[in-house]
């Protein structure tokens, strides 16, 4: 996701889709004019290889658009409907521009517009309470409240990223409240408990200069206490984030392809690893069964407990912060800057 110094993973990913994406996935395009193409069927490369190389997603995936760069999505098993937070565009471009769509099992629209229908402006600052729903990343469903990690500034050079997360009354839409956390220039995924306890991932900094520090993983109380739950390695730009059974906080990163149990007292207690590395979305079963998706190299691993991980799923682009629809027994997946959902049934 956008980066600053301490990055934002999903939008900086988002941010490098559009304007050519992920060096890792497909070479980079010559300079100066180049004849007109056009991209790709779904799968990967998705801008076509000189050599014509090209691998088809898998026949199990399908794919529906309506959504705008959404990075997460959330299962609501009151209405048996999956809510997906739009994140539209930077800050720099519109303020206050997000909305959250509601879409049914199939991936046909239910409410294109369920929460942010108003235009930014005075539509919105004029509600009772107001709306503000900038760039919405990660999201939770608890409590009776639709949770999501968005940020405020970015306007401008000068004006500070703000990380904060936001909730909304599950039954009406409106805001019901935030936290901002000034330590923090924006969070990508977050879990919240029966308690009213936000985990929520800093990704941080990769590439040739990365800096462990900004790898955290932030605890924030019901009360509105932030603070750096776990810093640094094993964390390598943590990325996507849940509960188990059991209570524990796993977390994955996008550096590698591991992923951490950590205990409530922050303690690592269990260290598996997804078939590929680049991760962000994650799904953890009652049985303890792990769905793991790769933003990076398009790929959705099954860890099954006490067993190596298999890929189910793979050639999907830019697979982000997955959720799981109860109702069809099926993974959702924002695809990120294509602007689109997949759909892949668990058999």
């Amino acid at each position: 996701m956008k980066v600053s110094t301490l990055a934002f993973g999903a939008t900086a990913l988002a941010l490098a889709v559009g304007a050519g994406f992920v060096a890792a996935q497909q070479p980079q395009q010559p300079q100066g004019p180049q004849p007109f193409f056009v991209g790709n069927r779904l799968g990967l490369p998705i801008i076509p290889a000189a050599e014509g190389a090209f691998n088809a997603m898998s026949s199990n995936v399908k794919v529906y658009g309506a959504i705008y760069s959404a990075e997460s999505c959330s299962y609501d098993p009151v209405r048996n409907l999956i809510v997906v937070p739009n994140r539209s565009v930077t800050q720099d471009v519109q303020t206050n521009n997000g909305w959250v769509s509601l879409i049914n099992h199939d991936g046909s629209v239910h409410t294109a517009r369920w929460i942010g229908v108003q235009t930014p402006g005075a539509q919105r600052a004029n509600l009772t309470p107001p709306l503000v729903l900038n760039e919405p990343s990660g999201s939770d469903i608890a409590n009776g409240m639709f949770y999501v990690s968005d940020r405020d500034g970015g306007t401008s050079p000068g004006d500070p990223l703000v990380a904060v997360i936001r909730w909304f009354n599950m039954t009406t839409g409106a805001p019901a409240g935030e936290v901002r956390v000034p330590r923090s220039t924006g969070f990508n995924d977050i879990e919240v408990a029966d308690d009213g306890t936000i985990y929520a991932t800093q990704t941080g900094t990769g590439g040739q200069t990365p800096d462990p520090t900004s790898w955290q993983v932030w605890k924030i109380t019901k009360d509105g206490t932030a603070s750096i739950w776990i810093q640094g390695a094993p964390l390598r730009q943590p990325n996507g984030i849940a509960f188990d059974q059991q209570g524990n906080i796993v977390v994955i990163n996008i550096g590698n392809n591991e992923v951490l149990t950590f205990s409530p007292a922050g303690q690592l207690t269990k260290t598996e690893t997804a078939v590929q590395a680049g991760n962000d979305g994650l799904v953890i079963m009652p049985d303890g069964t792990k769905y793991v998706s790769s933003v990076l190299n398009g790929g959705v691993s099954r860890i099954r407990p006490g067993r190596p991980a298999e890929l189910i799923a793979q050639n999907i682009p830019t697979p982000a912060s997955m959720c799981y629809d109860a109702g069809a027994n099926q993974l959702v997946i924002p695809m990120n800057a294509n602007n689109a959902l997949a759909f892949i049934p668990l058999n």
